[in-house]
């Protein structure tokens, strides 16, 4: 089998796979790992970086509008950011889509998005620098910026177990 089929299949299983992460949290690290300070931009085309989040936990989702793993996910990190979302926690979602802004912003409209704001970066930036191997990427990072824990494929990020494992993980990151 050749090495590009053999990564496709590989990304083809990850995104297929079952979610685990909606009943008992998202996996973490032993200990946190460094996540580099990645340049993306907002919905304005303002440039941000992951240090805008300093001092916050942050869920870091990286996906793409033509992942449907990612568009099913959606709705549920929007829930996780109007139930949670504040001054210490915020849900991040950095598309990667290379249609730009316009294609997110529709998509957000059509499924009724409103507690997300858009981000969106180069997919080669992202997925290099943060070693995304499929979508959707859930990555957890404290308020020191450094990632405590990651989930491959997608998940349901809203549910009550989900809601008390961000809750505690918000609550021991100070």
């Amino acid at each position: 089998m050749k090495m590009e089929s053999l990564v496709a299949l590989l990304v083809f299983l990850v995104i297929t796979a079952p979610s685990h992460a909606g009943t008992a949290g998202l996996p973490l690290h032993e200990s946190p790992r460094v996540l580099p300070d990645l340049a993306f931009f907002n919905g304005d085309g303002a440039p941000v970086t992951f240090k805008a989040w300093r001092g916050k936990v942050i869920l870091l989702n990286i996906w793409a509008t033509w992942c449907a793993p990612c568009r099913k996910e959606m709705p549920t990190l929007d829930r996780l950011q109007r139930e949670l979302g504040g001054d210490r926690f915020e849900v991040v979602a950095l598309s990667i889509d290379r249609a730009g802004p316009g294609v997110v912003r529709k998509f957000f409209d059509e499924i009724g998005i409103k507690h997300l704001r858009l981000f969106i970066a180069e997919s080669r930036v992202v997925m290099r620098g943060l070693k995304v191997a499929g979508l959707p990427t859930t990555i957890l990072a404290g308020p020191e910026g450094r990632e405590l824990g990651r989930f491959i494929g997608p998940a349901e990020w809203d549910t009550p177990e989900m809601l008390a494992f961000f809750r505690k993980i918000i609550r021991n990151n100070k």
